[in-house]
């Protein structure tokens, strides 16, 4: 995939990054002793779902990564106007992220992965080209690897004619490392692509990595550390190093997640500058 082929853009924003701007969230979640009911944990908000394909297309972005507590209503007129306001925005709905579920658990498992197809319905009624789902919070053992190739596989096969791709993401417990993601996408031979974070595994081991995995990924959450003095760029630039020698050439989703700016968009957009920057120094001397 080359930089110049890729529709509307080559950033998303995912709505994490504007969480303390959205402020609700419903918590779905296959456990039956879990409320979905509207928290605040980040106060009431300031702004609505509807609002931020337009946010977006002012900022000149031009996909958006939706998590699933953002969702405040499941039923498919709100989905409509949600897909409509998407539409008329100009903007593309990369990826719905479903946030719970583990298809790595020797109890759980398949109720879990069951909830978690009753997703695709909502992801291909929104226009999202991907859903992004935990591959697993077990330990990486051979059984709790092979449990969620398995189900992982399953899953694959009921997106088939709807639109929407299955991805996972270098995330929990169960992928730690190279040697374990290698082998869960190896198992399900490319029915299960990835998208991979830049933040989720440690420093300094996380760069080679990430240069590992990141030739076979097609998304990217390019999360951004933030210290008392801002963005830690000599780790953004070494994890987007690694993404460059790896030979990748997706999109980038800008994860802001940080109390530095008390303006998200103003994290969100300095994160989209650097990356801009980077790839602009690449260019120029090779």
């Amino acid at each position: 995939m080359s930089e110049g082929n890729l529709e509307n853009g080559r950033f998303a924003v995912s709505t994490w990054s504007l969480h303390r701007l959205l402020g609700t969230v419903y918590p779905y979640s296959p456990d039956p002793e879990k409320s979905a009911m509207r928290k605040e944990p980040y106060g009431p908000g300031r702004c609505s779902l509807l609002d931020i394909p337009g946010q977006l297309a002012v900022r000149g972005i031009g996909r958006l990564e939706l998590c699933s507590f953002h969702l405040s209503i499941l039923e498919r007129t709100y989905l409509a106007e949600l897909r409509a306001a998407l539409q008329d925005a100009g903007i593309l709905l990369q990826t719905l992220l479903v946030e719970d579920g583990d298809p790595s658990h020797p109890e759980t498992a398949g109720r879990d992965i069951q909830w978690i197809a009753g997703w695709i319905e909502i992801a291909a009624a929104l226009g999202a080209k991907n859903m992004r789902v935990i591959a697993g919070k077990q330990p990486p053992t051979a059984e709790n690897l092979q449990r969620a190739a398995q189900h992982l596989g399953w899953l694959a096969k009921q997106v088939e004619d709807s639109g929407v791709r299955i991805v996972t993401e270098n995330w929990f417990a169960l992928l730690p490392s190279p040697k374990e993601t290698n082998w869960l996408l190896d198992t399900l031979q490319g029915s299960v692509g990835l998208n991979g974070d830049l933040g989720n595994w440690a420093a300094p081991e996380k760069y080679a990595g990430l240069c590992d995995i990141m030739r076979r990924a097609e998304l990217c959450h390019a999360k951004a550390d933030f210290n008392g003095s801002g963005l830690d760029r000599a780790d953004y630039g070494k994890s987007l190093e690694a993404c460059r020698a790896a030979g990748y050439s997706g999109p980038y989703t800008l994860i802001y997640d940080s109390p530095f700016f008390t303006d998200e968009w103003d994290g969100i957009l300095l994160q989209k500058a650097f990356i801009e920057e980077f790839h602009q120094q690449k260019r120029a001397v090779g």
